[in-house]
Order: structure tokens, then sequence, then C-alpha cells
């Protein structure tokens, strides 16, 4: 399987496959690469719609320049373990990032965010997460309060007096409570845009039924994000004679 970085020639293959609607996976497979190679690619790029092969391999070379330039790559090593594949764990790590801001979250946002995520403790502080991703210390802390408004990080004191920020399982189900929230009260704001405009104009009529679809969706993404917690984080009961049992049955 090659190695290395992509060649322009496979930039031009990849967005061959994409215009005729292939797959990541095809596309690795054809070009005998990683899927998780494509899919970074394409996602750093502008995506599957946007994606252009001349604009993407002239970014590339320009990032290249740049790091060799500034970056000590020893400054952006992820932590070792006995077993895993760094290089590896450095791919899916720029993957998990891109994926995340493709689904709208800023770039220092979604960098911090797989940061904490892929490391095993889960928590780092804010020099941490500077020294490894190699960025100041100001621009952490504006996505540490991105994401702590968003409900995907928490803060905890830790030693010396210096903040931890912790991602673990219950973040998530925070987050979703947090997107719930924040949609009701577009929902709130979209009712009283019907009584100023009136409910029988066209643009009342509209707001209600983004009233009523927001209204649907804020109240079953809180429904799920419940019965997620209660059923995946329920933890085995202890039995008198020590073993454990298994979880109450929610179905």
């Amino acid at each position: 399987m090659p190695g290395g970085r992509l060649t322009q020639q496979e930039r031009q293959q990849i967005a061959l496959g994409l215009a005729d609607g292939l797959a990541y996976a095809e596309i690795a497979r054809r070009l005998e690469r990683p899927t998780s190679t494509i899919t970074r690619e394409v996602m750093r790029n502008g995506g599957p719609t946007a994606y252009r092969a001349d604009l993407a391999h002239r970014a590339t070379e320009r990032g290249a320049h740049r790091r060799r330039r500034t970056t000590p790559r020893a400054a952006q090593t992820p932590e070792q373990v006995p077993g895993r594949d760094t290089e590896a764990v450095r791919e899916y790590e720029e993957t998990f990032t891109h994926v995340m801001m493709a689904s709208g979250m800023p770039t220092m946002m979604a960098r911090v965010m797989a940061c904490l995520t892929l490391t095993d403790s889960g928590s780092l502080t804010a020099a941490e997460l500077a020294q490894r991703l190699q960025v100041s210390p100001a621009s952490i802390s504006k996505a540490i309060a991105f994401l702590d408004s968003q409900g995907m990080v928490r803060r905890e004191q830790g030693e010396r007096r210096r903040e931890r920020y912790i991602v673990d399982d219950d973040v998530w189900y925070q987050s979703m409570i947090a997107s719930a929230r924040g949609i009701a009260q577009v929902v709130e704001t979209a009712r009283q845009g019907v009584g100023v405009l009136g409910p029988g104009t066209p643009a009342g009529a509209r707001l209600e039924n983004v009233a009523r679809f927001l209204d649907f969706v804020s109240e079953n993404t809180t429904r799920a994000a419940e019965q997620a917690r209660e059923i995946l984080h329920t933890k085995p009961r202890t039995s008198t004679d020590g073993t454990a049992e298994p979880a109450a049955d929610h179905g």
C-alpha cells in the first residue's frame, strides 16, 4: 500500500471518484490508501461537494512548507502508549477534527475537542493543550469558552489552582441537553414573531411551522438523551454474593 503524502494525480482521482458518487472506502481501495486518508483529505479541503484537486494540492504544499519552517514535529506527537500506532493515532485525530469541522464546529474548537477526546485521561490543562496543539493560551481559552457554552467540556480545579478541562461520557449528554435548550429558545422566539406578524399572514404561518417543527425536535432530542443516559450509563448492580447483576431492562 502506498505511503507518504498524496500526489497531485491521486487527488485528481479522488475528485473524479467524488464526482461519480463513490464512497470514500471505494476511492481508497482504488488508490490503495487507507480510508481515513481519503476522508481526512476531502474534509479538510471543502468536503465532498466542494473538493478540488488543484486547490487541495496547493493548500497541502503551503501547509507543509509552513510546518517545516515553524513547527517542530516532535511537539505535536500524541501521547506514547505501548502497542499503539502513534502515526495512526495522529492521522485519526486529524480525521476526527475535520469531521467535527464539517459538522459546523470552528477549527480551533474542533482541534481542542479532538485532543481532549483522544487523550486516555480525557483531561488536560490549558498549558498542556497549548503545547500539544502548538497554539497560544489565548486560542485555547477562546476554544474552551465556546465548548463550555455548548456543554461539551467541564471544568475542574486541579493542582496549583490550574483549571483542568475534561470530556467524558456525561459531557455528550450535557451537550445534547444544551442543544435542546438552544432549540427551545428558537421556538419561543418564533412564536413571539407569530404574534408580531399575525398568525394569518404568510410570514406568521412560516414562523409557526418553524416553531412546531423545532419544538418537536427539541422534545425528542431531550427524551432520547435522557433514555440513552439511563440505559447506557446504568452500572450493573452488585448482588449479595459479590457478583455483578445485569442492569434493569428499560425496554
